[in-house]
């Protein structure tokens, strides 16, 4: 039977989450994988699978909120933002005291506008930015809006390297935030091994390291919609979404923007069904 849900995976560091999928197809025995999300190379932490027919959920979960751990180096900047690359400034900054770096970072949350960096996924002209930056090409990269909820940091663990937390929307790079957060203190800084722990609802102490990803670890495909108040479909409800019916709000039983999972008695996911027309809901996901 083919597995059909969402796997959790606590993603080692020098893997990409290309590598991650294409490692979790064979554990899995499908073609039919995909992420909900890129996470560095370097980075660990969690990664979210769709896996079958869920992963035609994994547009709901994409744009979700993120959380992050990593730690702020100031005082060195790199060409990457990152541990990874090369040295490109240095400035005198091991002795900066927590009370100016946190209000620092303080005024980096809320809504901001943030540059893509160069060895990001973003496309460019149809190209990915980081394509570009192996071919050696630097291009203008409109700053584009993100929202920072969260950016706390705590004490130095070292002089010059401060611990921190991000919650923040889809699209925000935590590397360009310390970058801006040592432009900020007077110079330069990057970012050091960074940790996503959620995406959306989900956390990484659910998640399993990658050589345990088996059918028994994925969860059903419902659990997309954690926290999303379910539709409990009736018989004849259930007969209209097999057939893929465009549904009257009151039909489906529901307000709102949407999207609204539909499930059977016993939790099973039917449908995703999503705002239409002024009055009328359409499925955008059918899974029976």
């Amino acid at each position: 039977m083919p597995t059909d849900g969402i796997a959790l995976v606590d993603k080692p560091s020098g893997w990409t989450s290309h590598d991650v999928v294409a490692k979790s197809r064979g554990l899995l025995g499908t073609r039919k994988v995909g992420h909900a999300g890129t996470l560095d190379p370097s980075a660990t932490g969690l990664l979210v699978l769709g896996v079958g027919r869920a992963t035609r959920l994994l547009t709901f979960l994409s744009g979700s909120d993120k959380t992050y751990t990593g730690e702020a180096v100031l005082g060195v900047a790199t060409s990457t933002l990152d541990a990874e690359g090369e040295v490109t400034g240095e400035w005198p900054m091991a002795d900066l005291g927590l009370p100016a770096v946190r209000a620092a970072a303080a005024a980096l949350t809320g809504d901001i506008q943030q540059v893509p960096p160069m060895v990001s996924a973003k496309k460019i002209d149809g190209r990915r930015l980081y394509e570009l930056a192996r071919a050696g090409i630097e291009v203008e990269r409109p700053p584009v809006p993100v929202h920072v909820s969260r950016f706390d940091v705590g004490p130095p663990v070292e002089p010059g390297v401060f611990p921190v937390e991000v919650a923040c929307s889809s699209g925000t790079y935590v590397r360009s935030l310390v970058a801006d957060l040592g432009t900020a203190l007077g110079g330069g800084a990057h970012l050091r091994n960074l940790r996503r722990l959620t995406v959306a609802r989900f956390d990484v102490s659910e998640a399993v390291p990658l050589e345990k990803v088996t059918p028994d670890a994925v969860l059903p495909p419902a659990a997309a919609f954690r926290g999303t108040p379910l539709v409990v479909a009736d018989e004849p409800l259930t007969e209209s979404i097999r057939h893929g019916k465009v549904l009257t709000y009151d039909t489906l039983g529901v307000s709102g923007d949407g999207p609204w999972p539909v499930v059977d008695a016993d939790d099973t996911l039917l449908a995703v069904y999503v705002p239409h027309q002024a009055t009328t809901t359409k499925p955008a996901v059918v899974l029976i």
